[in-house]
């Protein structure tokens, strides 16, 4: 995949450098939903801080 594609699908949120789900999802070309099940059942493998939910504001 292009770096600039990658890079267009970075976004500044609450101070924080975040792709969102469906992105990241789409770069590693599974469903949204499996990726997000992967992370929440291995969760101590990656940081407190790796996600977080947006408020329907910040949507």
């Amino acid at each position: 995949m292009d770096l600039q594609l990658i890079q267009n699908k970075i976004y500044e949120i609450r101070g924080q450098r975040v792709m969102l789900d469906f992105d990241l999802a789409n770069l590693y070309a599974v469903e949204t939903r499996v990726l997000n099940q992967a992370v929440k059942r291995n969760l101590r493998r990656f940081p407190a801080d790796f996600m977080f939910q947006l408020s329907k504001n910040e949507l």
